[in-house]
This record gives structure tokens, C-alpha cells and sequence, in this order.
């Protein structure tokens, strides 16, 4: 989100630490009319009178960032952008030479369009700054807003916990802590991408200057973590214990749940697990038990279940007027084979919709032990709030948890 002269941050006293590039693009959001064979896929077009990217849109419309000239449009008074001197029909000229020998007709309207100088830029300080107004980036990867959602969603479940009395006050200190590293490691990918997409394409092998092909297109997989926003891994804090990644060698501590269909018991309707874990402010609390069937598994899960519910518990320290949901969900996992919802300890069956087997809906489906890297043994599983894996431990490890959350939560 590009927020570079917020009034907000100038009455806050907050610096911005960074640079600005001689990078000027345009953007032009619009129905097109073309013979583009890939205009609708995201493309990349690199030639000799710049690059073009390609984006498509809801409702038919596609997105055109198009490289200018260093001097074009810039004010030279103040070195800022001047849209004045630039319109949405050169845009589309500088665009339509890009894509030649295709040609890209003159739309019937023009959706929305402006002008911009890439900036990377981070704020000094985060605790008395916005979500919105910490970053300055470029906008060609579509990083800015996707970012500034994340640490919107960072805080807010941590504004929430607090406010409610749930959690201690020092939690709002890990928001800075995760989401400005997050922000100053976009910067570095954000100046090595927009150098790369703003320089040229290497003509051969001969010529060293500018761009190989297979080099922009390594870019594109190896920030793919950045540009989904799904590679984010939060470094250790009182929020994410890296102790017991053995346990499920398959989830990393500090970034988010991946994606996996499981089968609800009662019923035997699959559901993606990511479909289990809505944004509603309350941790998760995976339970993976183990086969229940054999007598020792059995009694282990029977002994975790009673650790959880004890009253000096997590749970029960933790829960405000002794209500465990308003805090926290817990869902229970068994692995593939049978399974009835009653064979479970009751505690781990609040209701008939909260036990899942994990059984394979298809041939070529990974079942979750497997894909999570979790043992005959099972494990504990938490998700925060903000869906990311806080904590990991076995089933006779539950003073782990007590410990983890008691780090964080108002007894």
C-alpha cells in the first residue's frame, strides 16, 4: 500500500528508512481489446522499448503496468510524479509497443489508470504507526496491499486479546517484531524484482548486460513465497516455540498451516482443513491422536485429554469464566482406518462436528501424518488466531503448552 506522504506519520514523528528508484511506471486497468493470445494469463513482456505486465482482473477487465522513461511525467520542480503530463492513451502507446507485432485496440473506458516512481521504504518504528502506513513499495508484484492485509490481520487478533483481557500486554510488542522484519526482507526481494522487471532481457550468452530469461523466470519461482504471501516463517518469540519440530517434521514453526482435506467422522463429508480454521480470533488446537485403538496409543490420548481439561490447564487458566471456546477450538485427527466419534475420550468430542479422520478422498491425495510429518505417537498442534503454527508438542507434553501460553495469556 503506497502511503509515501501520509500526514499521519508526519504528525507521529516517524521516519521512513529506504530509497527511491528512477523506475516511473504507469498503470491502466481496463477491458481490453486485443489478439494478445495470453491476456488472460498473468504475463511479462520484456522488449526493447520496455516491459509490460499483464494482469487479469475481475469482470473482465486486465491490469497494464507499463515501464516509462526515468524523466517521464516528473516534475522536475520537485522530482514527484506529475499525472498531468501523462495520460491513460500514452500509456496504452508505450504498452502497444511493447506487445507488437500484437496490437491492443483503444478500450471503450478506462477503468482507473495513474502514474508512480518505485520506493522502498519501511518505517523506523511500528508502534506508533498504522498498519497501512509502513511500508513504501512497488507495485508490480502486488505486494503492497497484500502486505498491509497481513499485518492488519496481525494485529488486530492481538488487539482483540488484549482488550478483552485474554492475553498480557506485551503481546502487542510481537507485532512489530514479525511483521517489520517481514516488511524490511520485502524491501530487499522488492528492490531485486523491480531491477529486474525495469531493467532488460539479455539479447544471448554474448551479451552479459541486462536479464537472462531463465534467470527472471528462477525470480518468479524462488519470491513466489513473497508474491502468494504464503512464505512467510515468523522467527521464535513468545508466540512461536520452536522446541518439538520433530514431532511434526512436515509443519514449520512460524508459518502457516498447509492446505488438507480430511473426512468429518459423523458424517463423512471432506472438508479442506484451512475450511476448520476461520479468522475468528480464537486458537486452534489440532489433536492428533494417534491410532485409538491400540491400548497403549489409547491410554496415552485418554491421559493427554485429561492434561488439557486439568483446572491449572491452559485451557482453563486461560478461558475467561471457565468458557474454553471463547479462546480456543479444538478439533481432533485420527489417522486413516476406522474411526467412531464416540471412541474418543470425551473431552476431545464437544461436539459431533469437531473429530475428522484421515482418510484419502483420492488416489493421488498425501494423507495429513503423512504430509505433516506426524508420528504413530500423534502430536499437539497450535494455531494462532492469524492461522500461523505457534507451537508444537507431543501428546505427553502438554506442560508445554501450559508454559507457551502462559507466556502470553492473563490467568
Amino acid at each position: 500500500m503506497r502511503r509515501a506522504h501520509s500526514w499521519v506519520r508526519k504528525t507521529l514523528n516517524i521516519d521512513m528508512e529506504g530509497e527511491q528508484t528512477d523506475y516511473v511506471w504507469g498503470v491502466v486497468d481496463m477491458i481490453p481489446d486485443t489478439d494478445f493470445p495470453d491476456i488472460r494469463n498473468k504475463s511479462a513482456i520484456h522488449s526493447n522499448h520496455g516491459s509490460c505486465m499483464l494482469i487479469p482482473r475481475e469482470s473482465d477487465k486486465v491490469r497494464l503496468y507499463v515501464q516509462l522513461g526515468s524523466k517521464e511525467a516528473i516534475d522536475a520542480t520537485n522530482g514527484r510524479v506529475d499525472k498531468d503530463q501523462l495520460g491513460p492513451e500514452k500509456l496504452l502507446n508505450v504498452a502497444r509497443k511493447s506487445m507488437a507485432p500484437y496490437t491492443i485496440r483503444q478500450p471503450k473506458a478506462i477503468d482507473w489508470w495513474t502514474i508512480y516512481r518505485i520506493g522502498q521504504r519501511v518505517a523506523a518504528k511500528y508502534s506508533r504507526a498504522s498498519s497501512q502506513l509502513q511500508r513504501n513499495i512497488d507495485l508490480e508484484p502486488g505486494q503492497g496491499m497484500n502486505a498491509s492485509m497481513n499485518d492488519t490481520h496481525n494485529l488486530a487478533w492481538k488487539l482483540i486479546h488484549v482488550i478483552r483481557g485474554w492475553a498480557k500486554p506485551s503481546l502487542l510488542a510481537t507485532y512489530e517484531l514479525e511483521r517489520r522484519k517481514y516488511a524490511q526482507d520485502l524491501i530487499a526481494f522488492d528492490k531485486q524484482f523491480a531491477k529486474m522487471f525495469s531493467g532488460k532481457i539479455r539479447a544471448d550468452d554474448v551479451d552479459l548486460d541486462g536479464v537472462s530469461v531463465e534467470e527472471f523466470t528462477n525470480a518468479f519461482h524462488t519470491f513466489g513465497g513473497f508474491t502468494s504471501g504464503l512464505g512467510i516463517c515468523y522467527q521464535e518469540s513468545p508466540i512461536v516455540s520452536i522446541r518439538y519440530q520433530a514431532v511434526a517434521s512436515g509443519l514449520i514453526l512460524g508459518k502457516r498451516l498447509p492446505s488438507q482435506l480430511l473426512l468429518r467422522v459423523a458424517d463423512g463429508r471432506p472438508f479442506e482443513l484451512q475450511h476448520l480454521l476461520p479468522s475468528d480470533a480464537r486458537f486452534k488446537i489440532l489433536v492428533f491422536t494417534g491410532d485409538i485403538y491400540d491400548a497403549r496409543q489409547r491410554a496415552k490420548v485418554s491421559a493427554c485429554a485429561a492434561d488439557m481439561d486439568a483446572r491449572d490447564g491452559f485451557l482453563r487458566r486461560s478461558s475467561p469464566g471457565g468458557n474454553i471456546f471463547a479462546i480456543f477450538d479444538i478439533l481432533a485427527i485420527t489417522p486413516k482406518g476406522r474411526a467412531q466419534y464416540a471412541d474418543l475420550p470425551e473431552f476431545l468430542r464437544s461436539h459431533w462436528s469437531k473429530v475428522f479422520v484421515d482418510k484419502q478422498t483420492h488416489p493421488r491425495d498425501r494423507p495429513a501424518y503423512l504430509n505433516y510429518g506426524v508420528g504413530p505417537t500423534g502430536a499437539l498442534v497450535v494455531i494462532r488466531p492469524d492461522g500461523y503454527i505457534g507451537a508444537i508438542s507431543s501428546l505427553d507434553q502438554v506442560g508445554h503448552l501450559n508454559a507457551y501460553f502462559e507466556g502470553i495469556m492473563r490467568p
